[in-house]
């Protein structure tokens, strides 16, 4: 993979970086009138008004630089109308409504050779359950009302059935890569 950058604005320069490092944690936000997930044909978890939140972890994932970031956007991002409906202008918390997490290994489907996809690109089992526990308390820790955020069951074959409102789904990653310290 190539990564362009630019020094000055008469110069560009190209740093090779392993295919590995551009994957970080991954969210699909989806604005939603309702959710709901089911496993074995019972419901384990269910919303009204909020957000249904897919998560996707990768190798190199950590709670410090990932799951913490995440749990601030996804609790505070601006997704609904004010009281004059003016809109992009409350959080899911602004406006007491509840969130959905549910763990998707298949946002890192990789399905550049042939037909069928390769998930090489997500994190394997036991890591990514204990990232995605702690991203889950992270949420709820943010929005301050742990009763408000649900989630689906790791691992499990899950139904998952949404109502979007809007329909609005962004697509947020968890880190912007920079090539100067972060500290």
């Amino acid at each position: 993979q190539l990564l362009a950058t630019t020094a000055r604005p008469s110069s560009v320069c190209f740093v090779l970086v392993p295919f590995h490092i551009l994957l970080l944690m991954k969210i699909i936000i989806q604005r939603a009138l309702r959710g709901s997930v089911s496993v074995k044909g019972e419901q384990v978890s269910s919303i009204g008004k909020g957000v249904v939140v897919l998560v996707g972890i990768t190798h190199g994932d950590t709670v410090e630089k990932d799951a913490i970031r995440l749990s601030r956007k996804v609790v505070n991002m601006k997704l609904f109308d004010d009281d004059t409906g003016r809109s992009w202008r409350n959080s899911v918390k602004d406006m007491g409504y509840e969130i959905l997490l549910v763990s998707q290994f298949t946002l890192y489907a990789n399905t550049n050779k042939g037909r069928k996809p390769d998930f090489h690109g997500a994190m394997g089992g036991g890591p990514a359950e204990a990232i995605f526990n702690t991203y889950v308390e992270e949420v709820r820790k943010e929005y301050g009302d742990a009763e408000k955020v649900k989630v689906g069951v790791f691992g499990a074959d899950m139904q998952i059935e949404l109502v979007n409102d809007g329909p609005v789904t962004i697509p947020v990653d968890s880190r912007k890569y920079s090539y100067e310290n972060e500290d």
